[in-house]
């Protein structure tokens, strides 16, 4: 008795002494930084493009818009410049209510897949209830699913206003992405079992409503299809998988315009190693993914082969297409027309006619680019245009028009990205642009009028360089025009008529807007300008741009920074620069871009966030300015980016220098470990996200296209490749700061090898430092993007500032 009551007193003892567990104070900026979720930024802001969707008859186009007052659908008749609402959204809730027997609401309505039919007029859209569908007996193959839901069909006529409702229609045939239909629509091939085959349209008909229809004709164009060497072969397989259980594939090729010749690539990777990504989350037990991926330097690279079938008998001839040791080929395809959008089953058809289409040949160093044709009957292609550079070179598609006679090539040959006329033959006609600046990407071709739409920027040296406009030039170089007016980023989309621009422009400091304009640069009306009321009441305030000097004193780099929105400018905020190296393009964004988790959202955790350019970083410059980083990946843009930090610094007192962050995922991951150990005085913190840390073991084709590799032929012919680049495992003993490492473990673009290998040299230099692995992630980082923010921020917070919110979970909204 005396022992219990001992214990009784100890325990209450215990209890009366021991302090009450408190929950930790929230942290103001975790509390700003929660009003920014992406569950609440969602219903902050909508639509922010006009996308438009071109009538298959006539000039109009229809585009979707959301607002905070709901989905709007308008028509847009440049002609007459009306924009019109397709429906008068009150009455059409109260008659989907009347048929569907659900109750629908005008600014709430579950419209879905709506499309505009040939004749101009009549939509057609569907509308899913809450009553369960019933069961399907008429198909055996098909189990029902217990939560299938009924589905409304439906269509409209915009002139009439009236709806109907399709009570005998029956359910659309599903998508089915594996047939390459022929421009006529009369043949439809694809790939099975890792060989070639073709069916009759009627026989694609029956696939579409059931896959195992044994009525469905097969005709088989190939036998010799193998492992890693066939058609269809997908990029990754699973070891639960199969390559030959009589599934359809699509086989990636071309037509003639007559639909009688079928052309396509065909990559043996029989050589090629393998790589492998081991998805552990897999049930009911990990499975192990395999993929031929060549790394850097390697000898065993795919062969690529070129064949064309005929349609009128079926055969097949192999193309020559052989000049440099493991070299690239790309055929050339006809651009698609804004009317056929929304018209299913279009066909890839080549550039060129009936009897002769272009392809691009490339050397694996990128030094040598062939533009060829080839013609049918021939047993080679033949080389038109020769392009040749020390360094790697860009490519854009041809334009190829005249009835195959002239061929418009985009070309970086005399430093600027510019536009060359040629005939067939591979004779220059003449230049078409010239300048310092640099031409994007062509558009339109009006081949009557002899003019070429085409995007560029930098062409006035006032404005912001990177800044796309719109432009028009006649064939033979004259009259050069602006379309697009106004300092803003545009992004446009000319009609297949080359009558009408549709104009979306903006900053990453403006509201977006888009207009409607002509061909000659005049404005026609006005389309929509995005609803920001949502957003601004909510606090957000639009984002900084910035110039500042390279650390070479004279080239101009371009950036913008993002503050807190409770931004106050007698206070001295840590410092963070996201980064991406590039070189195909940097990680500053110039049109307006909705709130990123590593930008503007981190900044309301209370950093200042900045990104900006570097001297090899982008394309959209000279191509000095681009090359600039060629052979020396690691460290080329660190330099720049310490400048600029230390530029604005000077400029700001609300920065503080002694607290500089960095931040940045794939090459953005690579070069911010790369800046913690390069200057570990400066960069005090950096979170490094699926970094490509030892380009050793980075895909060939980016690693050797932007850091080079060398190509040696011994005395007795051969030809080797050698590659060389800095790493990040080799400087990780430099390390002074702190280091968060985070990668997908199933990323098979960036192998988790990569930063694996940073580890291993960290702890053997022995380094503290801190690593994430996010199960079932690829290369983003999927669902679990939300989580990365908040441990990102935390990260920041504890280093940068002495505080985190550790003690409490990860919000969920």
């Amino acid at each position: 008795m005396k022992k219990m009551l001992f214990i009784a007193l100890l325990m209450g003892g215990l209890c009366a002494t021991s302090p009450v567990a408190k929950a930790q104070e929230r942290l103001p900026e975790y509390l700003q930084a929660e009003k920014y979720t992406q569950e609440k930024l969602n219903t902050l802001l909508f639509s922010t493009v006009v996308d438009p969707h071109w009538f298959q008859k006539g000039n109009n186009f229809w585009f979707e818009y959301k607002t905070s007052e709901g989905t709007f659908w308008y028509v847009v008749d440049p002609g007459a410049r009306t924009k019109k609402l397709l429906f008068d959204r009150d009455e059409l809730a109260s008659q989907l209510t009347e048929i569907v027997k659900d109750p629908f609401e005008a600014r709430h309505l579950p419209i879905t897949n709506l499309k505009a039919k040939e004749d101009g007029r009549t939509f057609t859209f569907e509308v899913k209830s809450t009553k369960d569908a019933a069961p399907k007996k008429d198909n055996k193959d098909k189990k029902d699913k217990k939560n299938e839901k009924e589905i409304f069909y439906f269509s409209y006529d915009y002139l009439t206003r009236k709806l109907t409702h399709l009570k005998d229609k029956e359910e659309e045939p599903k998508k089915i992405y594996w047939g390459s239909v022929s421009p006529d629509g009369k043949t439809v091939v694809y790939a099975k079992d890792m060989n070639l085959y073709r069916m009759s349209r009627e026989d694609y008909e029956k696939a579409k409503k059931d896959e195992k229809d044994s009525t469905i004709v097969e005709i088989q164009l190939t036998t010799d299809g193998m492992k890693d060497f066939g058609y269809g072969i997908p990029y990754s397989m699973l070891n639960t998988d199969t390559l030959c259980n009589g599934k359809r594939r699509r086989a990636y090729g071309l037509w003639s315009p007559d639909s009688r010749h079928f052309a396509m690539t065909v990559s043996d990777n029989r050589a090629v190693k393998e790589l492998w990504v081991i998805n552990s989350m897999a049930q009911p037990r990990p499975t192990l993914e395999t993929y031929k991926y060549q790394m850097p330097g390697e000898k065993e690279s795919p062969i690529e082969h070129l064949f064309l079938f005929d349609m009128t008998d079926n055969s097949r001839k192999e193309i020559k297409v052989a000049a440099y040791k493991d070299q690239s080929i790309g055929m050339e395809y006809k651009p698609m027309m804004q009317k056929q959008r929304d018209m299913e089953d279009q066909a890839a058809v080549w550039q060129g006619d009936n009897n002769r289409f272009f392809l691009t040949r490339s050397s694996r160093d990128l030094h040598r680019i062939d533009i060829c044709s080839y013609t049918i009957g021939q047993d080679s292609i033949v080389p038109v245009i020769k392009e040749r550079m020390n360094t790697y070179q860009e490519t854009r598609p041809l334009r190829v028009l005249n009835g195959g006679k002239e061929i418009i090539q985009w070309s970086e040959r005399d430093g600027w990205a510019h536009l060359y006329l040629y005939d067939d033959q591979g004779n220059l006609k003449n230049r078409i642009t010239k300048g310092p600046w640099h031409v994007e990407e062509i558009l339109k071709v009006d081949d009557k009028a002899r003019v070429i739409y085409f995007t560029a920027n930098g062409m006035d040296a006032k404005e912001h360089p990177y800044y796309e406009h719109l432009y028009r030039v006649n064939l033979d170089g004259s009259g050069l025009k602006l379309l697009t007016k106004g300092d803003y980023f545009h992004r446009v989309e000319v009609d297949d008529d080359a009558r009408f621009v549709v104009d979306n422009y903006s900053r990453v400091n403006t509201v977006p807007c888009a207009t409607l304009l002509d061909t000659n640069g005049n404005k026609v009306m006005d389309i929509q300008e995005s609803d920001f009321s949502q957003l601004f009441a909510a606090g957000y305030k639009f984002p900084e741009i910035f110039k500042v000097k390279a650390a070479d004193g004279v080239t101009d780099l371009y950036g913008v920074m993002y503050k807190p929105f409770n931004f106050d400018s007698t206070k001295v905020y840590p410092i963070v620069d996201y980064v991406y190296p590039g070189p195909q393009v940097e990680g500053v964004y110039y049109p307006f871009t909705r709130m990123s988790p590593r930008t503007d959202r981190l900044a309301q955790a209370g950093f200042i966030v900045i990104s900006v350019g570097q001297r090899g970083g982008h394309p959209s410059r000279s191509k000095w300015y681009h090359n600039y980083g060629y052979g020396n990946m690691r460290d080329y843009p660190l330099a720049d980016h310490k400048y600029a930090i230390e530029q604005l610094a000077q400029r700001h007192n609300f920065i503080d220098i002694d607290k500089v962050g960095i931040h940045g995922h794939s090459g953005g991951g690579f070069m911010s470990t790369a800046a913690m150990c390069q200057y570990p005085d400066f960069f005090k913190v950096a979170v490094s996200c699926a970094g490509n840390h030892d380009n050793n073991i980075y895909n060939r084709w980016w690693s050797e296209t932007h850091h080079g590799v060398k190509e040696v032929v011994s005395e007795k012919g051969d030809t080797t490749f050698v590659y060389k680049i800095a790493t990040n495992p080799q400087i990780a003993r430099q390390l002074k700061g702190n280091l968060l490492l985070i990668h997908g473990d199933i990323d098979n673009n960036v192998h988790p090898g990569n930063t694996l290998r940073v580890a291993d040299a960290l702890i053997r230099a022995g380094k503290r430092f801190d690593m994430l692995i996010l199960p079932q992630q690829r290369h983003g980082f999927g669902d679990m993007n939300e989580y990365f923010y908040w441990r990102l921020v935390d990260y920041f917070s504890e280093h940068l500032k002495g505080k985190s919110e550790k003690s409490v979970d990860i919000p969920k909204r």
